[in-house]
């Protein structure tokens, strides 16, 4: 996958994706936006769903948005599904009505493996920021990715450069897949698979021999 491209070449393509992704709502409730928040104890929001192709790769991509009720200089996801590749250059939509794009941060890791970090900066919180990342299986196959979210924050205190780390966050279960025995579920808060009683599957076969 290409370390980085050109904003212009890829606002219409990131749009229209961004523009998907956003239409759903998120799968929790929206963050009261504070006056100010603990670095040390952000709240952030987020899902996955599915990426834009890539030309000249067949792997399967996935989109990430999330916001953060405070500013970031850094975030990293951790996937329980081998990454394969990321976008070098996620991008920050700083005001949703006007698709304000602006290319702030960067991203890399050894691949195959399973995280990604990215530095950079918001300016404040509530600020979307989007990317994607590739996955050699498909988006609905179990296990579903479902990457959990951290993120960073450096300031100045009294002349001193402190870090704050927050998370982790989890993203969910792509949206956009066909339930199965396992929706409902997360990685931070599992759930036990569904499974169809034997007496009803029986049933179900009974009556389909009938007709």
């Amino acid at each position: 996958m290409p370390a980085s491209q050109p904003a212009q070449r890829t606002a219409t393509r990131w749009l229209a994706t961004i523009a998907c992704a956003l239409a759903v709502p998120l799968a929790v409730p929206a963050i009261s936006h504070a006056e100010e928040s603990n670095p040390n104890n952000y709240s952030c929001l987020g899902q996955v769903v599915p990426g834009a192709p890539e030309a000249g790769s067949e792997e399967q991509q996935v989109r990430y948005v999330f916001y953060c009720d405070g500013p970031i200089t850094g975030y990293q996801l951790q996937s329980q599904i081998p990454v394969t590749g990321v976008e070098g250059s996620p991008l920050l939509v700083v005001n949703r009505e006007k698709n304000a794009l602006t290319d702030t941060f960067s991203c890399s890791g050894a691949f195959p493996g399973y995280a990604l970090n990215c530095v950079g900066a918001t300016k404040a919180g509530y600020e979307w920021i989007t990317g994607q990342f590739a996955i050699g299986k498909k988006l609905c196959a179990e296990p579903r990715v479902d990457p959990l979210l951290t993120v960073t924050y450096a300031y100045l205190e009294k002349g001193v450069v402190t870090q704050a780390i927050s998370g982790p966050f989890d993203l969910g279960r792509p949206r956009g897949c066909r339930a199965d025995a396992f929706s409902g579920g997360t990685r931070l808060n599992p759930k036990p698979p569904v499974k169809a009683h034997k007496k009803a599957r029986k049933h179900k076969q009974a009556g389909a021999k009938k007709r």
